[in-house]
């Protein structure tokens, strides 16, 4: 699932909100982990001085809220704002973008708060502008319910940036709060997990109880690289290991961890399939794009970007793992045509020629009988479709509901909605343009 966020450096935040009582940290552990029952909207600050003294107990089990799971309640004027202020009526800029995990929603993370879209069709759902400040630094979706996770962001946070809320926006409460004591770099979600992400451990949760369930330590994470599957009967869940260039992978079905030297420099952005089969990972070099098999480890294909550098920053599979879109700073997004299924470790190579060999065009260069002979460039796989962006933005990328589109958010407020030919290639055809930011200057 892909996310983007803007970087701000660290600040030391107070509880803001009277009514989030959180439990006294741990002393053998970065985080300790509370909940309450607060009615109170989150826009509403006040002071440390006037904290509750009491803890209450976490509830003991959430799972009612995904048990029938409420569709998003729209707003009756999609383009009103909620608890506005005066001083808001500005533009607000973007601190954070991510897709839901069906990619049918998307949330935007702003300095005044935080807004939901729908893709297909493009409408905006609702919108929480708060009155104080409300930057909101990250924001994820649990699939299309009113469950969010949020922690605070920008010049003027919302919340601390080492906590995570967990809010129910049908009930218009916080349920949960996970406190740490550093800063929060990314956070993922399942219907069964919360995993957070700090720059140098990732905790993870069971959802029901927030029970501490795993605790890892990585490399150096300023990014919050972290990636899970999403099928339900099991959860993998990939990391950037301790040595350079290594990305760890749990395999917590089977109690597997594996260790994959996927790149000789630092690793820039990775992503799962929806299965957790298929590992797509890029370096700081941006050059060369990886597909790995996370059961063995092993290198299934190598694809190319280009030839310059370039910084990497989002990685896509499609759900049937046919396609693989990339987005860079060089301002084009890239559809790869894969060679492997994502199906049992057994069945990739022997589907992989079958399957792909009358739907995705030949990529190689034509120079490619001089493998061995001529630098790898030469016989390098090129991507099968292109969309051309502005320079200087960044773009995250998601395969659309339709049959071969891709859509791409824009840190600058842009959605585009584009159509590849899975044959012919070539340039894609836009097919939607949206300023989600700026509605009155959509064309």
């Amino acid at each position: 699932m892909a996310a983007l966020s803007a970087s701000f450096s660290s600040h030391s935040w107070p509880n803001p909100n009277s009514n989030h009582v959180s439990l006294p940290q741990h002393e053998h552990t970065d985080q300790s982990q509370s909940t309450e029952n607060s009615s109170s909207p989150p826009q509403q600050r006040r002071p440390e001085s006037e904290e509750h003294d009491e803890h209450e107990e976490p509830p003991s089990d959430f799972n009612h809220l995904f048990s029938n799971s409420p569709p998003f309640i729209q707003n009756p004027n999609p383009n009103s704002q909620t608890h506005l202020s005066p001083s808001q009526s500005s533009v607000p800029y973007l601190l954070h973008l991510s897709f839901n995990h069906d990619c049918g929603c998307f949330a935007a993370g702003t300095n005044h708060g935080f807004r939901i879209y729908n893709c297909d069709p493009f409408r905006e759902l609702f919108r929480r502008d708060f009155d104080l400040g409300g930057g909101i630094g990250v924001i994820e979706m649990l699939f299309r319910c009113n469950i969010f996770v949020l922690v605070g962001g920008g010049s003027d946070p919302q919340y601390p940036l080492n906590k995570v809320i967990i809010w129910d926006d049908q009930q218009s409460r916080c349920i949960g709060e996970l406190y740490f004591r550093s800063e929060i770099r990314a956070v993922r979600l399942r219907r069964d997990r919360i995993v957070v992400v700090l720059e140098h451990k990732i905790f993870v949760y069971n959802f029901a109880d927030q029970k501490l369930l795993h605790q890892i330590e990585t490399s150096a994470n300023p990014k919050g690289l972290c990636a899970i599957s999403q099928v339900s009967d099991s959860l993998v869940l990939a990391c950037p290991g301790l040595q350079k260039g290594q990305i760890r992978v749990e395999h917590y079905g089977s109690r597997r961890t594996i260790y994959i030297p996927a790149h000789d420099s630092r690793i820039a952005c990775f992503s799962l399939s929806q299965d957790g089969r298929l590992l797509a990972t890029a370096s700081t070099k941006g050059t060369l794009v990886r597909i790995l098999d996370t059961f063995e480890g092993t290198l299934l294909q190598e694809v190319r970007r280009g030839a310059d550098r370039a910084e990497i920053y989002s990685l896509a599979f499609s759900s049937t793992a046919q396609w693989l879109a990339v987005s860079s700073d060089k301002g084009t997004v890239h559809v790869f045509g894969l060679k492997v299924n994502s199906g049992s470790p057994g069945n990739d190579k022997s589907h992989s020629a079958s399957n792909t060999s009358l739907t995705v065009p030949s990529t190689s260069s034509s120079l490619s009988f001089f493998r061995g002979i001529l630098p790898r460039y030469f016989s390098s796989e090129w991507s099968v479709a292109q969309f051309r962006l502005h320079e200087g933005s960044q773009y995250i990328v998601a395969f659309g509901h339709q049959k071969n589109t891709i859509m791409i958010l824009g840190m600058d407020g842009s959605f585009y909605r584009c159509q590849f030919d899975p044959v012919a290639g070539g340039e894609m055809t836009q097919l939607e343009y949206y300023n989600f930011l700026k509605p009155e200057e959509t064309f």
